[in-house]
């Protein structure tokens, strides 16, 4: 990575900069405003994918699909939802980690096969995707899209199995890495996880009918009461019979991604086992407190992720803690940026510090991660010079990333990644702060129920998945 010392980044290209959500899924069998719901509970998912959305619905006899770019409630008019009738219906909030950004990738998948039709809705990313890809194709299949989750729908269509569900599992067998799976056929919803849990998905009931979704803030928008996570290796069946479990790929190791809680998942969310998120990162602030106390005049977090670790470092260190920078909630996905006439424009169109409560001040920043840290370097420099501060001190609710995500997170590559590239000291001199810490792999550990359970490759190189020398060229290939 370039050290260069410019002082502008375009609008654009502060998304970049963060690590970005994956995909959301939500399901509903047995309600007969199943597509209403839906579309209910992917608004509330919106945070795991803002490039598009889709919605398919089963009346039991032929299956309905709406789906297009943006956001879904830009996407679902109530002219639309009504073409979705049923009692039946998955739903999709789609962020490329493996496809390009385009309609052609949108999900779910619906497609017409020996079985009949079915609809497939997938958050995760398969590490033996193109190795699949090509198999299939020497066959003779198809593809119409560039996601890896039609891999998944040839695998299936293509299965000598008997029934749906002999596929499926045949299917599990043959795909690796993270995969929270919604498959409706024109009776059913099923859904399945990978044997290692990467992705959360929780199961609940709601006036009668039964629900399944990415994170339990979905089941709470619509009232829904939460029964009980999908399992690892896990197929759950929900029909006019009621729910089925069956256990189909051994987990030999739970990998639950710890970034779930570091950043990805909702605060008001309760994943992997129904453990609180906000809770969670609260007590990351606190380690982080323990291990790197400063003295310090206030404590204030980077909006929003960064705000429940710093009120647990505020809490453990007696710091009081304030808003010193304000976030406006209002930014769209693009803006017309002036050229010169505003310095420092792509920060300041997201973030305002306020100068009474910083001016003077030794401020301690709270944040969950860096990733190139050309953010970090403008917040500081806000902070210093909009904000009148006299020390800035910056402390990481998570150990510095040093390695990308092959399970279903859209990383930058290694070499993009200023943690992998670069010491302790030489970021601080980057973002240009009086201080930097972050939070030990051990302090992270300490914090999470059964470590042994989380996946910290990010932070370790330590993949539950073996991978070949060239993987991550082939995932940004296909």
């Amino acid at each position: 990575m370039s050290m260069d010392n410019s002082s502008e980044i375009p609008y654009a290209a502060l998304s970049s900069d963060k690590f970005h959500d994956e995909c959301g899924v939500f399901g509903v069998y047995g309600h007969p405003e199943a597509a209403n719901l839906t579309y209910l509970g992917l608004h509330a998912l919106q945070h795991r994918g803002q490039e598009g959305a889709g919605i398919c619905s089963s009346d039991g006899r032929q299956i309905h699909i709406e789906k297009s770019m943006g956001l879904v409630a830009d996407i679902f008019s109530e002219k639309r939802l009504k073409r979705l009738p049923g009692d039946i219906a998955i739903g999709h909030n789609r962020y490329s980690t493996a496809g390009a950004s385009s309609l052609k990738n949108v999900q779910p998948i619906v497609v017409n096969f020996s079985l009949g039709p079915f609809a497939i809705a997938h958050n995760g990313n398969l590490v033996n995707a193109l190795e699949l890809k090509d198999e299939l194709e020497s066959k003779g299949a198809i593809f119409q899209s560039t996601s890896d989750s039609e891999v998944i729908v040839h695998l299936i269509a293509n299965s000598r199995a008997g029934g749906l569900y002999e596929r499926l599992i045949d299917t599990m067998k043959k795909i690796s890495g993270a995969f929270s799976l919604l498959l409706m056929s024109e009776k059913e919803l099923i859904a399945t996880r990978d044997p290692y849990g990467f992705r959360p998905l929780s199961i609940g009931r709601y006036d009668g009918s039964y629900v399944v979704a990415s994170e339990t803030c979905a089941l709470d928008l619509i009232g829904a009461v939460y029964e009980r996570d999908v399992e690892p290796g896990e197929i759950v069946i929900m029909n006019r019979s009621g729910m089925k479990s069956i256990k189909t790929v051994p987990s030999q190791r739970h990998a639950f991604c710890i970034f779930e809680f570091i950043y990805f998942a909702r605060p008001d969310s309760n994943i992997f086992g129904n453990l609180n998120v906000d809770a969670v990162r609260k007590e990351f602030g606190r380690q982080l407190a323990r291990e790197n106390p400063i003295d310090a005049d206030i404590v204030i977090p980077v909006p929003d992720s960064g705000v429940p670790a710093a009120l647990g470092y505020a809490d453990e260190s007696g710091i009081p803690f304030d808003f010193g920078l304000i976030r406006n909630h209002y930014v769209g996905r693009t803006f017309i940026e002036p050229r010169q006439s505003i310095r420092h424009f792509g920060v300041k169109i997201k973030l305002n510090p306020v100068r009474h409560l910083l001016r003077g001040k030794r401020v301690l920043v709270v944040d969950d991660s860096i990733v190139r840290g050309t953010t970090s370097k403008k917040i500081i420099k806000m902070i210093r010079e909009g904000g009148g501060a006299k020390e800035v001190h910056m402390r990481i609710s998570s150990p510095p990333t040093i390695g990308p995500c092959f399970y279903g997170i859209d990383t930058p590559t290694r070499k993009e990644l200023i943690a992998s590239t670069h010491r302790l000291e030489e970021i601080r001199k980057y973002i240009t702060s009086d201080t930097l810490q972050y939070l030990s792999l051990d302090g992270l550990r300490k914090v999470v129920p059964n470590p042994e359970e989380y996946c910290t490759a990010c932070f370790d190189d330590n993949y539950p998945l073996f991978l070949p020398e060239d993987k991550e060229v082939q995932i940004e290939m296909f």
